[in-house]
């Protein structure tokens, strides 16, 4: 699995693929932190990121499915899947090795953004007036939306060899996920709401940024991570390509 994703991982480097992807993330999250006045920490008069962690899901609805396009629909397409199932692996590795290397170039995206962290820390008043609980738990939060839509992503991949029909799925999928059940959930009150809303990631994102880890909301983005890498698992098994 670590041969892989390292092997992944350097054709994302070695592509403009990984460049756009993060040039793309730090120009519409730096435009909307420190530049748009509705959205910008200058005027808005207050120490914190949640301009940037209210866009970046949406910006990540995007871009991640742009990753994950190519990782089983370029390798179908070009006939080189069978080439990849004959060798000494197991399906497991297989999607495990090309999905950790999607995500590590997502998570990659987020890493420049702790100086937009470090520049509200300094520009305070007084300095360090910031939330940082907070900020540690969104930022976990999305680390884990990633580490779902890159999930969605190889799924949608892995049952197609378009790569454009690909992107479409896994955006749709991620949509879906993210903020159809809080649409559903509003249709309905009390108790029902309540417990649609839990099923889409927003809410348990939403929990996250408070500052709030709970273990219940880390183990829901895991346990969709788990059933669609265990999707893509069986999309490989049929062989109906």
């Amino acid at each position: 699995m670590l041969t892989i994703l390292q092997k992944e991982f350097n054709a994302f480097l070695n592509s403009p693929v990984a460049y756009v992807v993060i040039g793309v993330f730090l120009v519409a999250t730096g435009l909307f932190v420190w530049v748009f006045p509705d959205s910008s920490v200058l005027d808005y008069g207050y120490a914190d990121l949640q301009s940037l962690f209210n866009l970046a899901p949406w910006i990540f609805l995007l871009l991640i499915p742009a990753i994950t396009m190519r990782t089983f629909a370029e390798e179908k397409k070009a006939g080189t899947i069978e080439l990849l199932l004959t060798r000494p692996l197991t399906d497991g590795q297989l999607v495990g090795g090309k999905y950790l290397a999607c995500l590590l170039l997502a998570l990659l995206a987020l890493v420049p953004t702790l100086l937009y962290y470090f520049s509200v820390y300094k520009l305070g008043s007084p300095a360090g007036n910031i939330d940082s609980a907070a900020t540690v738990g969104s930022y976990l939060g999305l680390g884990l939306l990633a580490a779902v839509f890159a999930a969605l992503g190889v799924l949608a991949s892995a049952l197609t060899r378009d790569q454009i029909i690909a992107f479409v799925l896994a955006v749709v999928a991620c949509f879906l996920v993210y903020t159809g059940f809080d649409s559903l959930a509003s249709v309905f009150d009390g108790a029902p709401a309540y417990y649609i809303s839990q099923l889409g990631i927003a809410a348990h994102y939403r929990d996250l940024s408070k500052g709030l880890i709970d273990s219940r909301d880390v183990l829901y983005f895991l346990t969709v991570v788990a059933v669609a890498l265990l999707g893509t698992r069986l999309a490989l098994r049929s062989r109906n390509w």
